[in-house]
């Protein structure tokens, strides 16, 4: 090399080394924060995607073992550096950032010697899900669907890689139970069979927008179904072939996670991931019961206002009244709509800040509906390209009680799920780690809390469906007796089932799905309560505190003015605001 390149290269390094030295704390955090949001994006592209940034849309993640390794020794590496910055020397906001991204890392990497990436698939979510990709992804121009087509012919090197984990699994003891399985290959089965006139990858060609100049369809047309065909379909059989021959047999039989490898251990993490809190199982059972109790109280007293002597009776009633059941998919999903159109009037006396995206009412997928909730929500993209969601269950809707639509339709929309997340997307001065994070026990405590919310705006003028709402807040605190008794202490899928009987009206299709769902998906369920009580307490305690002060409008903004935020954390925040409105 010739000296005026090396002196020109020395040069070049001793300005990177006084840049990294003369940054100041706040420069260097910003930077990390910055750099791992790019990293997050790159390497999760389908997310990427699902908030609305739409450069990697022709990618799929990389689930291999390397992959999954490199990305731990990331985490290690960031925490590390983060660690590094003196916390003193930032500003408030900065320090929740910190804080907050340090908590991120520590929890992952906590987290990762379960190697719960060995265990991919179950009824509430897997590879089965890649289903659902058009729904995520935008169709505006040729483009969009060129990309859409990278990512199908990525599809099938993917569902080999989960084979794979799913095998590494197999050989180290880490498999769901035996019976969620066969729901895993009919929902792979259901797809895999779907012609391409139905499937619900060719979606997409049903109906193109404007924007896509009509000479160009014909290719597109052709290029994807061609794809779908020879692709993603056989690789959707073999996956849905491999789990129901191979995988489904070595299920274990044992329903809680305290039949895995460090059971008590997984447990514990998963609550602590879930609900943002230390909280003791044993503890979360008895409050369970007592809440249980509770909820009994209050439902007593419509039941004896409907003539009915004790909730029991009441609820067989429920139970034989064919007319307290759904008569169509279509009179269900109307009922979603109706109860949404109406909420959106009354938003403005209740909170300063409102959401700017949309929200629709769509039906659910029909290759997840028989093992699916009543309904769930999908966010919308944060530039406001893509509205939010509420996706409704209408399979079998004969069997499916009605008392509860309206309480589920102002949970998964608004004020709930769709006020929560979409405000947090459209706030500005945060970075976009703070706006996208989701803490189950803070989005899903805000979405149990806007029920109760519901009620004090006006709503359940019906009895029934006031009942309704009762009986999800029942719902939700059975929830902490049956996840924590199955998972925790050794209870059965048929304890689970006769507890929900004893105390609640709900039918049996929810019944099953429920106690299938926390099966699948330990300590999530216990989040709902956990967080709403959380929220009632502050709001009660800004009434106490604040007296002719308080304003439901501004205590609303206060929960939510800082995005998602864990229930410690979320305490604090809302004591500062306390202290600043005195």
């Amino acid at each position: 090399m010739k000296l005026s390149l090396l002196i020109r290269a020395f040069s070049l390094f001793l300005a990177i080394a006084y840049s990294v030295v003369a940054a100041t704390p706040h420069e260097t955090l910003v930077a990390l924060i910055e750099s791992n949001w790019q990293h997050r994006m790159r390497t999760s592209p389908e997310w990427a995607t699902a908030i609305g940034d739409n450069r990697y849309n022709d990618r799929l993640s990389d689930i291999s073992p390397a992959a999954i390794a490199r990305e731990l020794e990331y985490e290690q590496k960031l925490l590390a550096s983060l660690q590094q910055i003196d916390s003193s020397k930032l500003s408030p906001g900065d320090q929740l950032n910190q804080s907050l991204l340090i908590r991120s890392l520590k929890t992952d990497i906590a987290g990762a010697r379960f190697k719960d990436w060995e265990m991919p698939a179950t009824q509430m979510g897997g590879p089965q899900d890649y289903a659902s990709l058009p729904t995520s992804t935008p169709f505006k121009t040729v483009q969009d669907y060129r990309n859409y087509l990278g990512r199908l012919q990525k599809l099938p090197a993917v569902l080999s890689q989960s084979i794979a984990n799913m095998r590494q699994g197999m050989r180290d003891g880490l498999m769901p139970p035996r019976y969620l399985l066969t729901k895993v290959a009919e929902e792979a089965s259901d797809v895999a069979s779907k012609p391409l006139e139905q499937n619900p990858f060719t979606e997409p060609l049903r109906t193109f927008p404007a924007t896509v100049p009509a000479a160009s369809r014909p290719r597109l047309i052709k290029d994807v179904n061609d794809t779908v065909s020879s692709q993603v379909l056989p690789a959707f059989a073999a996956f849905a072939k491999f789990v129901k021959e191979d995988y489904e047999p070595k299920g274990r039989t044992e329903f809680g996670i305290w039949s895995l490898p460090d059971g008590a251990a997984r447990y514990r993490q998963a609550i602590e991931e879930q609900t943002t809190t230390t909280s003791d199982p044993d503890d979360l059972h008895a409050l369970g019961f007592k809440q249980v109790a509770e909820i009994e109280k209050q439902m007593l007293v419509i039941a004896k206002q409907q003539g009915f002597k004790d909730v029991k009776s009441f609820n067989a009633h429920i139970f034989a009244d064919k007319h307290l059941h759904g008569t169509s998919g279509q009179q269900i999903f109307d009922l979603y709509q109706g109860y949404t159109n109406q909420m959106y009037a009354k938003l403005p006396q209740y909170f300063g800040r409102l959401p700017k995206n949309k929200l629709i009412v769509v039906p659910m997928e029909a290759y997840r509906a028989p093992h699916e909730v009543p309904a769930d929500y999908s966010i919308g993209a944060g530039d406001g390209s893509r509205p939010g969601r509420i996706n409704v269950n209408e399979y079998e809707p004969t069997k499916r009680l009605l008392l509860n639509v309206e309480a589920i339709a102002y949970h998964e929309g608004i004020p709930g799920h769709h006020l929560q997340f979409s405000i947090a997307q459209e706030l500005t001065g945060l970075p976009p780690f703070r706006k996208f994070t989701s803490y189950n026990a803070f989005s899903e405590g805000w979405a149990l809390y806007a029920e109760t919310l519901a009620h004090e705006m006006g709503f359940y003028q019906d009895p029934y469906s006031e009942y309704g709402r009762l009986q999800n807040l029942m719902w939700r605190s059975i929830r902490l007796v049956v996840d924590t008794g199955v998972h925790y202490k050794h209870w059965s899928r048929g304890q689970m089932i006769d507890f929900f009987h004893a105390h609640s009206a709900m039918d049996d299709q929810n019944i099953e799905t429920e106690v299938d769902r926390y099966i699948a998906w330990p300590a999530q369920a216990l989040g709902y309560k956990l967080g709403e009580m959380t929220i009632l307490r502050l709001r009660e305690r800004a009434r106490q505190q604040l007296g002719a002060k308080f304003d439901i409008r501004a205590f609303h903004d206060a929960v939510l003015d800082k995005g998602p935020l864990p229930l410690d954390v979320l305490e604090s925040s809302v004591d500062q605001w306390i202290a600043s409105r005195k």
